[in-house]
């Protein structure tokens, strides 16, 4: 039986490996801790959680609780591991951080079928692979995975918010491209001075998230992608000669040029996501939907990822990477979690779920597994793999991604719960029709 070969034992690669050995595949899981750590790392256990202890909402009729009910009808290792070390969260799903790494440790090392290689890679291996790496894969693995991919690995320094298109304002909200050139590609929202004015002193007075060490250099190095509230320090009309300029842009509702504008970019093709053009940001997440529900026309923006200031270097999926996380010119490479452009824990490990059942399927000749786009992992890589996809910014599960449904609610939780009804019907059809238990045999 051919072997597969993983890459890091995070949340991604820890799921591909349980995938993999279950199924009966020999699991060489190779990884650097404790020999040598990630600067954001500490414990030599898998599948650290090195930021916050929670794995977000547990209703399935939320997208990160249907996310993870779809990864448990998978054959999920880390959401069984959570609920079994979960701390009392309200309706999320935290757990004990050491508790669970320890206790996903255990799992993947007294597994027959995997062995466990303390070691730092520098080299791709031959045969099938695939690389959870993580945003902070080292040095010596990152430069072989750049001559792989074509160097089309980004240093993500900076990014935008992004809302949901149903949660503009259209009323106020106009399409158009400065001095009417080209299509009318942008959504504008218009600001009058006193609005402008309002929203200038609420930004530059906002609380900014703290930066981990390693993240303090992009911080300063970084001018080109200068984060929204640190540009706007620089003066009162610093933004507003910026990505706020008004110029070449008429305001179809006053027949006037606005004193300020936001424009607002597609960021899927069907419009139902769209992104906060130059409004890169570090400011507390609760400070974003603040200071950005003052803009005209996004009042009552929905935030399906909030902008973020880090160092995360991604691959450029569109480009590279096939629905079943594989390198289109090489197939036997796959790549699963953050650097595959997906943001989350569980996120993460969807990935490595998807990435490790399609390894043992090409392993046993078995057609691909590729989820329909309605279902929640299905979406999210449906959107990191698109080949018309530009810009790439990382994303989480949201209900923005899915295609929409028709009808008329009375409150979002009730669409909500016809998007989880749909997605699990589609996903219950799509594994009966991928003989799952073919895999394991």
């Amino acid at each position: 039986m051919e072997k597969l070969t993983i890459i890091g034992a995070g949340m991604a690669g820890c799921e591909a490996a349980w995938i993999a050995a279950n199924a009966g595949i020999p699991v060489t899981l190779y990884e650097m801790k404790p020999q040598k750590y990630s600067p954001a790392h500490h414990i030599p256990d898998f599948a650290e959680l090195v930021c916050s202890n929670s794995l977000k909402a547990a209703r399935v009729d939320s997208a990160a609780g249907l996310l993870k009910e779809e990864m448990t009808r998978l054959g999920s290792l880390l959401v069984p591991c959570a609920k079994e070390t979960a701390v009392e969260a309200g309706g999320a799903l935290a757990v004990d951080r050491y508790a669970f790494s320890k206790l996903v440790t255990e799992k993947i090392r007294s597994h027959e079928n995997i062995t466990v290689v303390e070691q730092e890679v520098s080299e791709i291996p031959d045969g099938q692979v695939i690389i959870a790496t993580g945003p902070l894969t080292s040095d010596a693995l990152h430069a072989p995975i750049a001559e792989l991919t074509g160097a089309s690995l980004y240093f993500y320094d900076a990014a935008a918010p992004i809302i949901t298109g149903e949660s503009i304002d259209m009323n106020k909200a106009f399409y158009a491209s400065r001095y009417g050139k080209g299509t009318a590609d942008y959504l504008n929202c218009p600001m009058t001075q006193e609005e402008y004015h309002a929203f200038y002193d609420a930004l530059i007075h906002a609380e900014a998230a703290p930066l981990h060490e390693f993240d303090k250099e992009v911080f300063r190095v970084y001018e080109g992608c200068m984060p929204v509230e640190v540009l706007a320090k620089r003066g009162e009309d610093a933004i507003r000669y910026g990505m706020m300029k008004p110029v070449g842009l008429t305001d179809p509702h006053t027949g006037k040029r606005p004193y300020a504008v936001v424009q607002l970019r597609r960021e899927n093709r069907e419009g139902t996501l769209w992104n906060l053009v130059g409004f890169q940001t570090n400011l507390k997440f609760g400070e974003q939907k603040r200071v950005f529900s003052m803009i005209p026309s996004l009042e009552n923006a929905e935030f399906v990822r909030y902008g973020v200031m880090h160092r995360n270097s991604f691959l450029d999926s569109p480009k590279l990477l096939d629905a079943t996380y594989a390198l289109r010119k090489e197939p036997r490479i796959r790549f699963a979690g953050q650097m595959t452009g997906v943001e989350g824990y569980m996120e993460s490990a969807g990935s490595g779920l998807l990435a490790g059942h399609n390894a043992v399927r090409a392993i046993k000749g078995m057609p691909p597994l590729i989820l329909p786009h309605d279902t929640m992992l299905g979406a999210l890589t449906a959107y990191i793999t698109d080949p018309y996809q530009e810009n790439l910014q990382p994303m989480g599960a949201n209900m923005g991604i899915l295609p929409m449904v028709t009808g008329k609610f009375k409150q979002k939780q009730e669409k909500y719960q016809v998007y989880a009804e749909r997605a699990l019907a589609s996903l219950d059809a799509a594994l009966a029709a991928a003989d799952l238990d073919g895999e394991r045999n």
